[in-house]
């Protein structure tokens, strides 16, 4: 029998005890830099946005702009685009020329309610595109795909108007459901300011070329009203290095923006002054902030204002009129600036 003495036991015991300690020690130290490690390396997923924008791409020159910051903006789920105003169907076809620079053709394509054959300012960029070459979806009743896609959606869309309200309008018309699953983010009316950062308002366009159309848009019971009048998106421009950021982009979508641009500045019956100036600056980048607009409203100042649409187009602050949320005026113009550039050049930092 081998004698051991309690000193002995009691130390055999410490012994037990330090190297348990110490490997319970090391374990925790593996798993937590492991820990670490994960943390460091894996990056946080971007719970996207599920957006519809609807434009009347074609005419004015800042719908392709917008459009092109919509396409690189990662927040965003696009789910379709619809086609609005005058000549519904030429109109796609310059938004499946632009999604398919961006290689982005799993995008659906909505034409709207067309409206004649007026002829578009933007028509020599497209003058030998056809929309058959578009791989994606092209549906002629944009306004039932627009329905259906709001009503199938599990979570809310977040509906984009930057054109007049008459596809919107004859949504509501078909299905006025849609406006409690929408949240919905207009570049639209004029508060405070008119064009120009003038302190005279105006009849803003997209409100006034179909006033009831408007007046039944802004009277929609929607989740959310959001609005950028010319308040906002009409001191918009690019200028200087930020502009030659964009010129000399060779982003395949930002060329596809220029060369828009410098086909609609050469467009008939305007005068040189409201032509847009392509080697030196941008238009006025009204729909920009909309795109914005559904993302964040951090750069600019927001009141929520009871809005109705007059019949002659004015938006006003009337008691009982409809309360919308309005980008009333610009916390920091630079830093949004910085954004459009980043978005058209692809260059997104976040």
């Amino acid at each position: 029998m081998v004698k051991v003495d309690n000193n002995t036991c009691y130390l055999g015991k410490a012994l037990h005890a330090t190297v348990l300690l110490t490997i319970i020690l090391i374990l925790s130290g593996v798993l937590i830099t492991e820990g670490f490690a994960k943390t460091a390396n894996s990056q946080p997923e971007i719970k996207k946005i599920p957006v519809i924008l609807d434009t009347d791409i074609g005419d004015d020159i800042d719908d392709t702009w917008a459009l092109a910051a919509l396409l690189n903006s990662p927040e965003l789920d696009i789910k379709l685009i619809t086609t609005s105003t005058t000549n519904t169907l030429n109109k796609a076809r310059i938004v499946a020329k632009l999604l398919m620079a961006a290689n982005r053709t799993n995008i659906p394509i909505g034409i709207g309610i067309p409206m004649g054959d007026t002829q578009m300012y933007q028509s020599g960029w497209v003058k030998d595109f056809k929309l058959s070459s578009y791989s994606g979806p092209v549906i002629y009743d944009g306004v039932g795909l627009l329905i259906d896609t709001i009503m199938n959606s599990p979570e809310p869309i977040t509906l984009i108007a930057i054109a007049p309200l008459y596809n919107i309008a004859e949504a509501l018309e078909r299905k006025p459901q849609i406006a409690k699953k929408v949240n919905f983010v207009g570049m639209l009316g004029s508060i405070y300011k008119g064009y120009g950062n003038s302190p005279k308002v105006a009849p803003e366009h997209n409100v006034k070329t179909f006033t009831e159309a408007s007046q039944k848009v802004f009277r929609a019971p929607w989740k959310n009203m959001v609005i950028t009048p010319l308040d906002t998106c009409g001191i918009v421009c690019l200028t200087g290095e930020k502009y030659e950021t964009v010129l000399q982009s060779e982003s395949p979508i930002a060329k596809a923006v220029i060369d828009s641009y410098r086909i609609w500045s050469e467009r008939p019956g305007y005068l040189a002054s409201d032509r847009g100036k392509p080697d030196i600056q941008s238009s006025e980048l009204f729909d920009t902030v909309a795109i914005y607009l559904a993302i964040s409203t951090d750069l600019v100042k927001m009141e929520k204002l009871p809005i109705e649409v007059t019949n002659q187009g004015y938006t006003v602050i009337k008691d009982g009129g409809s309360m919308v949320n309005c980008a009333v005026e610009w916390k920091d113009l630079p830093a949004f600036e910085n954004w459009v550039v980043e978005r058209v050049t692809g260059k997104v930092t976040r």
